[in-house]
C-alpha cells in the first residue's frame, strides 16, 4: 500500500494549486507528454482515445445533419490569406509563415493553416455556379498551428486537433439556420456525452471571429470557476463571398452571392473534462466518453481459477457492449486500484477466490467509490445500469456546481467584489459599448462570455460598468 499511497499523492491537491493539479492529472494519467517542439505536445494512447471518442461521435452527429468530410491542404498563399482584411488582422499576430522550400526562398511565402476559410473560400469560388450546387456543408479533421505565446497542455498549443465545419448556403436564413443548428449539436454533445453542462450565447462583437458577421459559443465552467469556450459557430453572411466572389446564378438566371458559416470543436474538451470532473485522485471520465468504461481486476490472482473466471466476467461484459480490459499485471490490487482510479476508468470489478466461492463480485464506481456487490452471472446487466447513472449523476453534480456558481451583480462595486471573491460567473446588464468591455477587462481581468441565448432576462435596466440604459444580458467570467 506505500506505493499506492505514493501514486495518489503525486497529485497536487486541487484546491491547493489547481493549475499544477490539471498538469499533474494530464502527466500521470498518461494523456500527454511534453516534447521537444517548443509549445507542442506528444497526444499518448490514453489521451488520443479519448479524443477518437470525441471524433467518432461528433462525426456521426454531423453526418445526421447532411455533412460530409473533406480534407484541405494545410498551407495557404500569403496573396490568398490577404483576402479579407478583418481575417488576416485578426490571425496575423499567430500565424507560422513557411519561406523556404528545401534550399530555394518561396516566390511567395505561406502560412501553415490557423484555420481554412481563406482555403473553403478558394475552393467554393470555383466549386459553385449554380442554386443546384447549394447548399455545400463540408467539414475536415486536421490540425492548426498559431504560435501561442503561453501553452498549457490541450486548453492552448501551437499545434492542436480539431474540426472545421465549411458551409454555404443560398440565404441568409439557411445560413443562420446552419450557425445555430452546429451551436445545439455542440451543447448537446457536451451535456450529453460529455456530462458537462454550457451556456449558449452570442459573443459580442469584440469577442466574435475576425470575418465573422456573428459569433455563437458554448460556455462551460471549469472546477476552479473559470470559463472555458468549448465550441463556436460562426456566421458569416455575405462577406467572404464577396471578397472571393463566390456567386452562384439563382433560379431566376441572375447572380447572387452565397452566405456562409464555420464551426470548430479541439483538443481543448479533453482539458474540459478533466477540469469539470476530476478530483485530487485524477481523471473521473464520463462513461460515454471512456476509452475504457469497466476494469477488471482479479484479486489474487495466482491462484487456481481466478484469471479464468476473470476472463469470463471480461467476455460478458464485451458482449453486452461494454468497453472491458482486464488488469492482469503483476502489481499488487491496491496499486490496480489506484492506477485505474488515477486514468478515470467509470468502474472496476474486483474478483478473488471468496467472491467465486460465494459467486458474487463488487464492483466500484469511480465517480463515488461507491461498491456494489452483484451475482457473477449479473454483472454485465449491473455495469450497463450503472454506467447509465454515472453518466447521469455525473452531468447533475456539473449541473449543480454550475447554477451554484452563478451571481447576479447591478453595480460596478460588487461586480468588481464577485470577480475577487466569487470565480464563476457573473449576470450583469451592459450598454453595448466597446469601452465598458475593455474597462472591465482592463480592471478586472474578467472578459464578456457571451450574451445567452435561453436566458434574456433583465436583471437591471442599466450598464453595470457606465450606468447607461441597458438591455443587454450578458455571462461574464475570467476564461481560460
Amino acid at each position: 500500500m506505500a506505493k499506492n499511497k505514493k501514486l495518489v499523492e503525486a497529485i497536487t491537491s486541487m484546491d491547493a494549486d489547481f493549475a499544477q493539479w490539471y498538469t499533474d492529472v494530464v502527466k500521470k494519467a498518461e494523456l500527454i507528454d511534453y516534447s521537444s517542439v517548443k509549445g507542442c505536445m506528444v497526444i499518448k494512447p490514453a489521451g488520443y482515445a479519448i479524443w477518437e471518442n470525441i471524433q467518432n461521435e461528433l462525426d456521426r452527429r454531423f453526418k445526421k445533419t447532411g455533412v460530409e468530410n473533406v480534407y484541405m491542404p494545410m498551407f495557404i498563399p500569403e496573396s490568398l490569406l490577404q483576402k479579407e482584411k478583418d481575417h488576416v488582422e485578426g490571425f496575423a499576430p499567430e500565424v507560422a509563415w513557411v519561406t523556404h522550400g528545401g534550399l530555394n526562398p518561396l516566390q511567395e511565402r505561406m502560412c501553415v493553416r490557423p484555420t481554412s476559410e481563406t482555403l473553403f473560400c478558394d475552393f467554393y469560388a470555383n466549386d459553385i455556379q449554380s442554386y443546384r450546387d447549394l447548399p455545400k456543408c463540408y467539414n475536415q479533421w486536421c490540425s492548426v498551428v498559431r504560435w501561442e505565446k503561453e501553452t498549457r497542455p490541450f486548453l492552448r498549443s501551437r499545434e492542436f486537433l480539431w474540426q472545421e465545419g465549411h458551409t454555404a448556403h443560398a440565404t441568409a436564413q439557411e445560413a443562420e439556420e446552419r450557425t445555430i443548428q452546429m451551436l445545439n449539436l455542440y451543447a448537446d454533445f457536451c451535456e450529453e456525452v460529455l456530462a458537462m453542462p454550457v451556456i449558449r450565447g452570442k459573443k459580442t462583437d469584440k469577442e466574435k471571429f475576425a470575418g465573422a458577421e456573428a459569433t455563437y459559443t458554448i460556455e462551460a465552467l471549469m472546477h476552479d470557476g473559470k470559463a472555458l469556450q468549448s465550441g463556436t459557430s460562426h456566421n458569416f453572411g455575405d462577406g467572404f463571398a464577396k471578397a472571393f466572389d463566390i456567386q452562384y446564378t439563382d433560379k431566376e438566371n441572375k447572380l447572387q452571392y452565397v452566405h456562409q458559416t464555420s464551426w470548430g470543436m479541439t483538443t481543448r474538451l479533453i482539458g474540459a473534462i478533466i477540469m469539470v470532473h476530476g478530483d485530487d485522485s485524477g481523471l473521473v471520465l464520463p462513461p460515454e466518453i471512456a476509452p475504457v468504461q469497466v476494469m477488471v481486476i482479479p484479486i489474487q490472482q495466482h491462484k487456481d481459477g481466478v484469471l479464468d473466471k476473470a476472463e469470463e466476467l471480461k467476455g460478458l461484459l464485451d458482449h453486452a457492449g461494454i468497453r472491458v480490459r482486464m488488469d492482469d499485471s503483476e502489481k499488487s490490487p491496491g496499486w490496480k486500484f489506484s492506477e485505474q482510479e488515477m486514468r478515470g476508468i467509470p468502474i472496476r470489478v474486483e474478483l478473488g477466490p471468496k467472491d467465486i466461492e460465494e459467486g458474487k463480485c463488487v464492483l466500484v464506481r469511480r465517480d463515488t467509490r461507491e461498491k456494489v456487490v452483484c451475482a457473477l452471472e449479473q454483472v454485465a446487466q449491473t455495469a450497463v445500469e450503472l454506467l447509465k447513472d454515472i453518466q447521469k449523476d455525473m452531468y447533475a453534480r456539473a449541473k449543480a456546481h454550475l447554477d451554484s456558481h452563478i451571481y447576479d451583480v447591478k453595480s460596478y462595486p460588487a461586480f468588481k467584489d464577485a470577480v475577487e471573491h466569487k470565480p464563476g460567473f457573473i449576470r450583469a446588464m451592459w450598454c453595448g459599448d466597446v469601452e465598458c468591455e475593455n474597462k472591465i477587462k482592463e480592471e478586472t481581468t474578467a472578459t464578456s462570455r457571451c450574451m445567452p441565448l435561453e436566458d434574456q432576462e433583465e436583471i437591471s435596466d442599466v450598464c453595470v460598468c457606465c450606468g447607461k440604459p441597458a438591455h443587454k444580458l450578458v455571462y461574464w467570467g475570467k476564461a481560460y
